[in-house]
């Protein structure tokens, strides 16, 4: 289990995948050929074959006020459209407990986006039904981000589609309909540690989350990095994104910004170690240091 100090504040990794390889339908311009020119990606975030290590994460931060979970994997139960991620049967919620955070003393779940690999476990299936997960968490969404991906919903009913895989359907009507969700802006103040922080592109209301205390500085990425080899391949969008020009726009601005920076970059889907610094590289682009 990872875990950093950013002042006052305790960030965890909640871990419930890791794999190597089959990341091409993210990243499909990273080729082992290409991956095996970026030599600083090895060990941690490929492998000595050129495939991509990565994770999927929840990360639970600490302050002294309250406890939020950001982004919530992909859950147990839910039927999805690739394989490998559809009828899981993980021990996350177990592991977030022995890590000492039972899901009851959660307070607020931050969702970056409304990707089916960031709200599952938003809920839980319960004699049937699927009912929120954390019963006394609000569910901090950006605005435009839901109302988005709920019309979008509407729209497929509308047209007849079966939304038996539907994320949204699954995952993030049913904390709307208890009443848990709270709709904020793409630069709300969660506590006075926390805010989020627009990274728009991936999706239309993308957001990452800034950690501030003491003389300490943490992002939580989100999406607008899948993987650190886009640190030195800025331009490298992914099918997923919703805007990919806005997405690299967002990449070049972020890295820009962060680099030589004190501030601990913690990526979503970063295999361990997860975390690190940006750092300025040779041909105007960057790297991570670990």
């Amino acid at each position: 289990m990872l875990s950093w100090r950013i002042g006052d504040v305790t960030v965890t990794r909640i871990l419930e995948l890791e794999a190597t390889g089959g990341t091409r339908f993210i990243l499909p311009q990273a080729t082992p050929e290409v991956v095996r020119e970026i030599g600083w990606l090895s060990p941690h975030f490929a492998d000595e074959n050129g495939k991509l290590r990565m994770s999927i994460h929840a990360l639970v931060v600490e302050t002294p006020t309250c406890r939020i979970l950001v982004d919530t994997c992909i859950g147990n139960d839910k039927d999805r459209d690739i394989p490998t991620w559809s009828g899981l049967q993980t021990s996350f919620l177990a592991d977030l407990a022995a890590a000492g955070y039972p899901r009851e003393s959660i307070d607020v779940v931050l969702c970056t986006h409304l990707h089916v690999d960031h709200v599952g476990w938003n809920t839980m299936l319960v004699d049937g039904a699927w009912v929120p997960t954390f019963p006394n968490a609000r569910y901090l969404l950006a605005r435009d981000e839901f109302e988005y991906w709920k019309a979008e919903e509407e729209a497929e009913a509308r047209d007849g589609a079966d939304l038996a895989r539907s994320p949204f359907h699954d995952s993030v009507r049913p904390v709307w309909e208890a009443g848990l969700v709270e709709l904020v802006e793409t630069t709300h103040q969660v506590c006075p540690e926390v805010a989020l922080e627009p990274t728009l592109g991936h999706t239309p209301g993308h957001v990452s989350v800034r950690i501030r205390s003491g003389d300490k500085e943490a992002l939580i990425t989100g999406d607008f990095i899948h993987h650190p080899c886009q640190l030195t391949h800025p331009e490298w969008d992914t099918p997923a994104d919703y805007d990919g020009t806005a997405s690299t726009a967002t990449r070049r601005r972020m890295f820009g910004a962060l680099a030589g920076t004190e501030t601990l970059v913690i990526g979503t889907h970063f295999a361990a170690p997860t975390a690190g610094w940006v750092e300025s590289a040779e041909g105007g682009v960057w790297r991570l240091r670990v």
